[in-house]
């Protein structure tokens, strides 16, 4: 089988799919459609190496010929954020496709833009054709299904960063800090890391013991650093500034509790995969794209209701006063990445899922949950 994924740019959250589905495919290719913008790369986003089967099309004219034969030569064409005039000859030949998409609707869309959106998208994605969604978070099928397209063919993806299986899980387990607690984002509206500060002013003023670090840049830092001292947090409350991947997973590994506090506007959010792979015990807004996917409240990790900060409060509260409760959820945490939610797991279904349909199987229905099985439609106000 001959493989292409294209999308805007290659980064380390794409990195371990990429590797995976190279190992079994016959061919595989990335095809990045533009370069990486800058405020990515200062995130860490870019990786010290790339691999020979990324293709540029942006670079010159002849590495662009290039992708646009691997793209009409593939059998499987996997579209993340690329151009149209890449996409549709190859879907209106009837070449597979799926479409690698966070959710359309964060934000309230117009009635006029809704029906011109709908037009789009139904000529975008015919329905005859072997054109298919993979819904990289929990509300994109919800939001999908409000313009009448990838009725049955929807299934359940999201982004796969390295997963770590450690040789001691039960050592570093045991190392946590159960009163250390992190939070890891760009520091903007839609991170709300507001929200942290206002969790660790009332720890402090109930007299419990902790410490948090905030770890990440953006446009509210310095705002978020004023609070800080005005809060009288500055004892308990540590901004870093941004850091590379693997440096923030070594906070992970060694905190007891991760905090995610984004709104609807979060179409994924991979900190939740890397810091349940870390073994924390992870609390979660429900309206961030991979939470329901990932986490089953109480089991794996606590889910509190999007800007309802008195959930989160007596969440983290419980957690900090009952640590053998974060290491339970920590443990289950893990399992779930290096069992279920993994590029391993997802590579091997995916080709499993595209040989079904390139034997003339439209509709498949393969597993029960994880990476490939059906996309349901989930409402935002499940919580």
């Amino acid at each position: 089988m001959k493989a292409v994924f294209v999308s805007n740019y290659y980064n380390h959250h794409q990195a371990a799919i990429c590797e995976e589905l190279s190992r079994r495919t016959e061919e595989f290719s990335f095809v990045a459609t533009s370069e990486m913008r800058r405020e990515r790369r200062e995130l860490g986003y870019g990786t010290d190496t790339v691999p020979n089967y990324v293709f540029c099309t942006h670079k010159d004219k002849a590495q662009r010929v290039i992708c646009e034969k691997k793209i009409r030569d593939a059998d499987v064409v996997l579209s993340g954020s690329a151009p149209e005039r890449m996409i549709l000859p190859g879907i209106y030949r009837g070449k597979l496709n799926f479409r690698y998409t966070e959710r359309l609707l964060r934000k309230p869309m117009g009635r006029l833009k809704q029906m011109q959106k709908q037009v789009q998208l139904r000529l975008q994605n015919p329905g005859r054709k072997p054109t298919y969604l993979l819904c990289s978070g929990a509300y994109v099928m919800s939001d999908f299904s409000k313009f009448g397209v990838f009725k049955k063919k929807a299934y359940r993806w999201g982004y796969f960063p390295e997963t770590k299986k450690y040789a001691h899980i039960d050592v570093l387990m045991a190392e946590k800090k159960r009163s250390s607690i992190l939070w890891v984002g760009r520091m903007i509206d839609l991170k709300h890391p507001e929200y942290a500060l206002e969790i660790a002013k009332r720890l402090k003023t109930d007299g419990l013991a902790f410490d948090l670090t905030m770890i990440g840049c953006g446009e509210m830092e310095e705002w978020l650093r004023g609070q800080i001292e005005e809060l009288q947090l500055t004892d308990c409350v540590r901004l870093t500034g941004s850091m590379k991947p693997e440096q923030v997973r070594q906070h992970m590994e060694k905190c007891g509790i991760f905090m995610a506090t984004s709104d609807r506007q979060e179409g994924w959010g991979a900190v939740i995969n890397e810091s349940m792979n870390s073994g924390c015990a992870v609390v979660a807004s429900h309206a961030m794209g991979s939470v329901p996917y990932l986490i089953e409240n109480e089991k794996n990790g606590l889910i509190f209701s999007s800007g309802n900060t008195d959930m989160l409060y007596n969440k983290v509260k419980d957690l900090l006063e009952h640590p053998e409760k974060q290491a339970v959820l920590g443990a289950r945490a893990y399992e779930t990445i290096t069992t279920l939610w993994n590029a391993e797991t997802a590579a091997q279904r995916l080709i499993a899922l595209s040989e079904h349909i390139l034997a003339g199987e439209e509709h498949p229905d393969l597993f029960e949950s994880g990476p490939c099985s059906r996309a349901e439609i989930l409402n935002d106000n499940w919580m």
